[in-house]
């Protein structure tokens, strides 16, 4: 059936309720079924800093305030499918512009199906222009399944 399944994850209650179906799945498809867990982060100014859930003390380390919790969160996410009985699991870390990250990872790994969930911690941008999930619909080459 599926031999990628590619996880966007962003530590949101949709998203997990993503990775929870991912691994049902991944369980259906098999010992040769890949589970890939990616969490993107996106290099933020000053004004998008301000609305972010993550607030470094000093300006000049968002990057870095960013990218660990990105860690922090595709790690938990790893530990949790384990939990649930997945195998066979990767944990990704990227940064860019966020749907499109997610479509070039997914690409570059050979994904045949992503499953993410259908709101997220999102950005302003997403309030503004729509949200990730939206966005990797439209993109993508491969089914895609939201799940909220």
């Amino acid at each position: 059936m599926f031999e990628r399944i590619i996880v966007p994850i962003d530590g949101s209650p949709c998203s997990l309720n993503a990775l929870e179906k991912a691994v049902e799945l991944q369980k259906l498809c098999g010992l040769d079924c890949v589970l890939k867990i990616i969490c993107v982060y996106r290099h933020q100014g000053a004004r998008e800093a301000s609305v972010s859930m993550v607030r470094p003390s000093t300006p000049d380390v968002i990057d870095k305030a960013l990218s660990q919790h990105a860690r922090e969160v595709v790690q938990d996410a790893k530990n949790r499918a384990f939990e649930m009985g997945g195998r066979n699991v990767t944990a990704h870390v990227m940064q860019g512009p966020t749907a499109r990250t997610i479509m070039r990872f997914a690409s570059e790994h050979q994904g045949d199906l992503i499953v993410m969930g259908g709101r997220g911690y999102g950005d302003l941008e997403a309030l503004l222009l729509g949200s990730v999930s939206h966005k990797v619909t439209s993109l993508a080459h491969c089914p895609v399944m939201i799940v909220r």
